[in-house]
């Protein structure tokens, strides 16, 4: 019999996170990414690995810990990707300087070479031929100016650079972006490099901001997704086509009224783009599948996917991911894409006239993917396994990694048991309970409810590591997927004007129904905790009633009132969701804030914030800490400087050990 030991938060720092696999454009080998984290120097370390699907066996490629991403050259022999190695070029980023340097490197063995630098920061790449990349790269107009300077005069151009340290000058909303910063006047811009010469041609105005790029099969065409922003962002995303030899630049649909999100030639003159009309269901509105045929009129989108209400994504919230990873691709006239339904992701083809398939059946998450042939591999989360490469073969799947295979062999592991609800007729909310390590009938519990952000996201049943730290730590941990989640359509999901209502009702009847399944659980024990819109919910339920015993509301929003004007999303989210402005209702906006309530609140709270957090930005933690404080009520607050939103989920590895170390001692400390 194994001696297993139990979950620790520290077996954060052992987990693999893998990403971004793709085929070389033979399909006779694939490429991915894997990250894992550093403690002493409080990052990420990257290499890329290879996969060889006809001897079935994988290697390590790269061992510089800088290669988070990659493009495969023609040959398929020859991997290129972004990486910092010299230190000058180090020193030169450090001091805010654009530059990106590329590296080959032969999978066939020897070192990695230096291929061409680029005087900008880029984004992704994208080959056309031999020397020639399409490049998605930031724009940032006083870096430019800056570069221009630094051409004529190095010495001027470092002394405008410290002294442009002291201003930020805002012209537009939003002005700025989480993880990015301050943003007023910067771009993503499309860029045409000829890396023989080093010649680098905007393709894009500056007041154009690039959201998404694909290319036809010869890549002599490329649709291009974005908006243009003058002085205001608008949600509205168009849909253009570029002609790369000519640069003649067509919109597509234009007086469609249609919002898009993504567009992929499925041959050279038919196109399948997924966009929302105009929204019936708001910013929660799933996009639906659109054919444009170039041929005969790009301008007349046909809808192909009535029926389909189901997002183009994977929704599926977990904390053992890192790292970004294509979620559509074209094979053999194909699409492939990924979607949430119910509370599991899956890989699903589309067809030119609209007809579905899906591919992936088992529950769980797929995490990134890619095809050559009809041949799939795919990155994902399969039962309570951490992250491995999966082959799909005729509809079944197998592992062909074992990256994180340790986990399951020496640790102990909980299984999270079903539990689903009826909270109104017709109405089922979709949740698990992980038992206590050691639990015993007859014995009590306390308990932890957990509260995912978005809304429109959801839980399943995958190995989430936040939990099972606190089931090892002898907590009920129950979660559950409310209304406003994803996974059962746009009118499940939507809770426009809502917020606090009937989300909040079906909560408080999934911890009445676990307390009934589950006696061992102490109703005078129990803790919430959530983050974004968890966060959000958290400072809600504290102020709306008294049955738990500690809280710790983490990246929350406690104002609309306040967010509306002071964050990224504020003023269309806030309008979106709550259903009015400051100007049109502030009373609706100020119902709705879990702020008005906080007179009411008597339970020890915890607050966790980000110092860059421009998505719920930190004076909506303070404003809640400071009225509890106020009000006489214990809190605390913990703010971790150099991050933002993504914290639990992509932040420093001492940080999200950190964060944990305090959730679990806020917890240990009032419920035990």
């Amino acid at each position: 019999m194994r001696n297993l030991k139990p979950i620790h938060l520290e077996d954060l720092t052992q987990f693999k996170f893998l990403a971004n696999v793709k085929h070389n454009p033979q399909g006779t080998l694939a490429c991915y990414v894997v990250h894992r984290s550093d403690l002493e120097d409080n990052n990420y370390k990257s290499n890329l690995w290879l996969y060889d699907p006809a001897n079935n066996t994988q290697r390590q490629l790269t061992a510089m810990d800088d290669e988070r991403s990659f493009s495969w050259l023609d040959d398929g022999r020859r991997v290129l990707f972004p990486s910092t190695r010299d230190p000058k070029d180090k020193e030169a980023k450090k001091n805010g300087e654009a530059r990106t340097v590329f590296y080959e490197i032969s999978v066939d063995g020897g070192e990695a070479q230096e291929a061409f630098r680029v005087p900008l920061n880029v984004r992704s790449l994208k080959v056309l031929s031999e020397h020639r990349y399409l490049l998605l790269a930031d724009y940032d107009p006083q870096e430019e100016a800056l570069n221009e300077l630094r051409a004529q005069d190095k010495e001027a151009a470092e002394t405008k650079r410290r002294d442009d340290k002291d201003y930020e000058v805002l012209e537009e909303i939003p002005f700025w972006q989480n993880g990015a910063g301050f943003t007023s006047g910067h771009r993503s811009r499309l860029y045409l490099l000829d890396s023989t010469t080093g010649d680098v041609q905007a393709l894009t105005e500056p007041a154009f901001a690039v959201e998404g790029v694909e290319l036809n099969e010869d890549r002599t065409e490329a649709l291009v997704v974005g908006r243009y922003i003058h002085g205001r962002m608008e949600v509205k995303a168009d849909l253009f086509h570029l002609h790369l030899q000519n640069r003649q630049w067509t919109q597509l649909a234009p007086q469609s009224g249609l919002s898009f999100s993504q567009a992929h030639f499925l041959t050279n003159n038919t196109v399948m783009a997924a966009a929302s009309p105009k929204a019936e269901y708001g910013l929660n509105e799933n996009p639906q599948w659109y054919r444009i045929n170039m041929d005969e009129d790009p301008h007349a989108p046909v809808l192909v996917s009535p029926d389909f209400d189901r997002t183009m994504d994977n929704r599926v919230g977990a904390d053992v991911r890192y790292g970004g990873s294509q979620t559509a691709q074209v094979d053999g006239g194909v699409l492939y894409h990924l979607t949430t339904d119910g509370f599991h992701s899956f890989l699903q083809t589309v067809q030119a006239d609209g007809s579905l398939e899906r591919l992936t059946t088992s529950n769980g998450s797929v995490d990134s993917f890619s095809v050559h042939d009809g041949q799939v591999l795919f990155i994902g989360l399969r039962g309570l396994a951490l992250q491995e490469l999966y082959a799909l073969v005729d509809g079944a799947e197998s592992a062909v990694t074992a990256h994180n295979a340790w986990l399951a062999a020496e640790r102990t592991i909980i299984e999270p048991e079903p539990l689903t609800i009826e909270t109104e007729p017709g109405v089922f909310v979709d949740g698990w309970v992980l038992k206590p390590a050691g639990w015993q009938e007859g014995s009590q519990y306390p308990g932890i409810l957990n509260i995912h952000g978005g809304p429109k996201t959801v839980y399943s049943d995958v190995y989430v590591h936040e939990m099972q730290v606190w089931a090892h730590q002898g907590y009920f941990v129950f979660f559950c997927n409310p209304r406003g989640s994803d996974g059962k359509g746009n009118q499940f999901a939507d809770i426009r004007g809502r917020y606090g209502t009937v989300d909040y009702d079906d909560l408080m009847a999934f911890t009445d129904a676990v307390l009934e399944h589950y006696p061992s659980l102490d109703p005078q024990r129990l803790g919430v905790t959530g983050g974004s819109y968890g966060g959000f919910m958290t400072n809600w339920i504290i102020g709306h009633t008294h049955r738990f015993r500690a809280a710790a509301s983490q990246r929350s929003i406690s104002n609309w009132l306040s967010k509306f004007g002071t964050t990224d999303i504020g003023y269309f989210f806030n309008a979106d969701q709550i259903g009015a402005t400051p100007w049109s209702d502030h009373e609706k906006l100020w119902f709705h804030s879990p702020l008005k309530a906080a007179h009411n609140v008597q339970t020890p709270t915890l607050f966790i914030h980000a110092e860059e957090d421009y998505r719920c930005w930190l004076p909506e933690g303070l404003q809640m800490f400071t009225a509890l404080k106020y009000h006489g009520v214990d809190s605390r607050l913990v703010m971790f400087r150099g991050e933002n939103h993504e914290l639990s989920r992509s932040g420093k590895p001492k940080h999200r050990m950190r964060r944990l170390q305090e959730l679990t001692q806020w917890f240990d400390q009032y419920l035990k």
